[in-house]
């Protein structure tokens, strides 16, 4: 079996409701889809979510990468010597990892489907459906309370909450919010960088009260020292999100000792294959992981859910970058029950995008 035909196009999807973090706000999200076609008829789909401020990259960049190297590198190869063909994609995509994770999916596709199982199954399948937090962007403290009270009434179990703009206001809207949604749902903090170390233990002795059940990459991604001294300095959870975008970032946060959580995005770190590997050095380190994601199309969050699915050490999911992206081709890719995801168990990734 050979490849034939590679190609990729985008498709950019409007957000049914814009949100803000930290730092922008988000309205939309350009998608990048590939399909690689063999000479025995199979296809396998993948998926880029290019982000500028986190990946470096944009859809034009990667769809030039799929026209002058991906496709050249792919073509006439054996896509299951999928380790081969990464290892030769990666020297020309240093720094595209959302372009090598859309190959790297559409190639674990492919795989799922020559041997007829889900590729959850194939890495290990663990267990069969993952519990998913979703988020509510900056909103006013009112806004977010009804927000939260809309997604608990939803089924949702765990809500992350997005802050980092003023402290002061992000302990307030955290106590309203456990306040009225109640003891049984679980709240997540995402401070996206935005708090010095000070205001970090700040937020987290006056929010103790609300049992917040982590705070991810509340200071600057820069800086991990800064990480180590609030993870030292509470016993709440501390998690690196931005400050780990490979492997080599996993062993340094390890070896350091400077969080308790990881959370391992496949845009982030180039696919399924190398969160495999930073989630090994995790384990390791006895970190717990988080399988999170961007704005993404459903197909995307299908590989981040299969790669969750597959490990026991993986303890959270924050996979809902797809719910609410307008005219994805690939809704369906996933299955979501009152705030449980499950795969739909067909070959692959489980999911045929259609011609």
């Amino acid at each position: 079996m050979k490849v034939s035909h590679v190609e990729a196009w985008p498709v950019t999807m409007p957000l049914a409701e814009p949100y803000a973090i930290a730092y922008e706000t988000v309205e939309s999200a350009t998608n990048v889809f590939l399909r690689i076609v063999t000479s025995r008829g199979i296809v396998g789909y993948g998926c880029a979510a290019p982000d500028a401020q986190i990946t470096g990259e944009t859809a034009e960049g990667v769809l030039l990468s799929t026209k002058d190297i991906i496709a050249p590198t792919l073509m006439n190869t054996d896509p299951l010597r999928m380790a081969l063909q990464m290892s030769r994609l990666k020297r020309r995509l240093k720094t595209q990892s959302a372009a090598l994770a859309m190959v790297d999916m559409a190639l674990y596709d492919l795989m799922g489907k020559v041997a007829s199982l889900p590729v959850y199954k194939l890495l290990g399948g663990f267990r069969d459906r993952i519990k998913t937090s979703v988020t509510v962007g900056i909103l006013p403290v009112k806004e977010t309370v009804s927000r939260a009270q809309e997604l608990a009434a939803d089924g949702f179990k765990a809500l992350k909450i997005k802050g980092g703009k003023d402290v002061e206001v992000d302990i307030e809207r955290i106590v309203e919010v456990r306040r009225t949604v109640g003891e049984k749902i679980e709240l997540r903090f995402d401070a996206n960088q935005g708090y010095s170390v000070e205001e970090s233990l700040h937020f987290l002795v006056q929010t103790k009260p609300a049992r917040v059940e982590l705070v991810e990459q509340p200071t600057p991604k820069g800086q991990p020292g800064l990480l180590g001294r609030v993870t030292s300095g509470t016993s709440i959870p501390v998690m690196a999100d931005e400050s780990l975008m490979n492997l080599r970032d996993a062993f340094r946060l390890a070896r350091r000792d400077l969080v308790d959580m990881v959370n391992i995005k496949l845009m982030k770190v180039g696919g399924i294959a190398e969160a495999l590997q930073i989630n090994a050095v995790a384990s390791a380190a006895n970190l717990e992981v988080m399988v999170g994601c961007m704005d993404e199309a459903a197909l995307s969050i299908a590989a981040g859910l299969h790669f969750a699915l597959a490990r026991p050490n993986v303890a959270y999911a924050d996979l809902d970058g797809h719910l609410d992206l307008i005219g994805d081709p690939s809704a369906g890719a996933v299955i979501l029950r009152d705030g449980v995801l499950f795969p739909t168990n067909a070959p692959g990734l489980g999911f045929d995008l259609k011609d």
